[in-house]
């Protein structure tokens, strides 16, 4: 695994030396075809750089926490409009959470619709993605879509229960703010019968809680 991360982080390189050897070979009399396989090897090399690119060697800094790295290898994509559509949409999401993670919301924002609008295999990661989008649009103030948002992630499915809870509570808070107290109150339930286990979610939970039930509806 170690030697196919190294392959893959130096495959452009290895295929320019790969063409190189070849263009030398070929014109001091070895002839084409016995050089052939070399420029096969590089062509796959430089087609794999820019049709996959890197993406895969960030799990290992992602779960590490180094960002630093992470930003490092999405810098080596030159041009990532060439990477392949389900790449692309990966690519744009690590951006956009990196974004949100330095509170740049505007670049998170631009990001993150760049990977919506390309689609993910996974229909879970689009949900969450959709989940973000969501939740930054409410932090503007724009619960119209953020509740677009919110809906189109529920209805595509989130790959946790904490981050459902917070998808739950979010449209309990816009129905509140609608004042149609029916789904608010229906949504509330929904998010508490999810039990989420992180203190930030059961506060939020406690907090609502507190006057929910004393609203009518």
């Amino acid at each position: 695994m170690k030697f196919y991360n190294l392959l893959i982080k130096y495959r452009f390189w290895l295929s320019l030396l790969a063409i190189a050897i070849a263009v030398v070979l070929n014109v001091t009399g070895t002839g084409f075809w016995p050089v052939f396989p070399l420029y096969f090897l590089a062509l796959i090399g430089l087609f794999s750089h820019f049709f996959i690119g890197p993406m895969r060697l960030i799990q290992g800094p992602m779960e590490d926490g180094n960002i630093e790295e992470v930003e490092k290898i999405l810098r080596s994509i030159w041009f990532p409009g060439l990477l392949y559509k389900p790449v692309r949409s990966t690519y744009y999401t690590v951006k956009g959470n990196i974004a949100m993670m330095n509170q740049d919301f505007d670049t998170a924002e631009k990001h993150l619709k760049k990977s919506s609008e390309l689609g993910s295999p996974m229909p879970e990661a689009e949900g969450a993605n959709k989940l973000q989008l969501g939740m930054m649009s409410l932090q503007k103030g724009d619960f119209k879509a953020g509740e677009s948002y919110i809906r189109a992630a529920l209805r595509l499915g989130i790959p946790d229960k904490e981050s459902e809870a917070v998808a739950y509570l979010s449209m309990c808070q816009i129905f509140m703010n609608k004042r149609e107290f029916r789904a608010a109150k229906d949504y509330f339930r929904r998010a508490k019968a999810l039990k989420p286990k992180t203190k930030q979610v059961i506060d939020q939970i406690k907090e609502i809680e507190k006057y929910i039930s004393r609203i009518p509806g």
